[in-house]
């Protein structure tokens, strides 16, 4: 588990709006981690933090940084399950979630929004 800083991107719900996004950030070969799109937002996690702040406020994209946790986990039925009931007895809401899937090592990896993340990093370490 790793807290991670993603960057919150607001779209427009039309076409090529996200392709654009995309494409200015390999343009300026900025990698693409992990990717979230719902409705009109983007929840982008790259490892070129700053640099990808800086262009897309160069931009004038609305942007918002958020703390978030990066979980790998193993890639079985009931994984997601138990991670979640975790957190849920605890008491902590997940505000919204997304994952990448990976053939390697039979593992998977999730980025969480926990309602508190404090407490969700004691509950999974525990």
């Amino acid at each position: 588990m790793e807290r991670i800083t993603e960057i919150f991107v607001i779209l427009e719900n039309k076409p090529s709006t996200l392709g654009d996004l995309c494409g200015y950030l390999a343009e300026n070969e900025i990698n693409i981690e992990s990717i979230g799109v719902f409705h009109d937002t983007a929840k982008i996690y790259v490892k070129s933090l700053n640099k990808a702040v800086k262009l897309l406020e160069k931009l004038n994209y609305t942007i918002e940084l958020r703390d978030v946790l990066l979980i790998d986990m193993e890639n079985r039925p009931g994984a997601l399950a138990e991670l979640t009931a975790k957190l849920g007895d605890e008491g902590i809401n997940i505000e919204y979630a997304y994952g990448t899937l990976s053939r390697k090592n039979n593992m998977i990896s999730v980025i969480i929004d926990p309602s508190d993340i404090e407490k969700a990093e004691k509950a999974l370490k525990a």
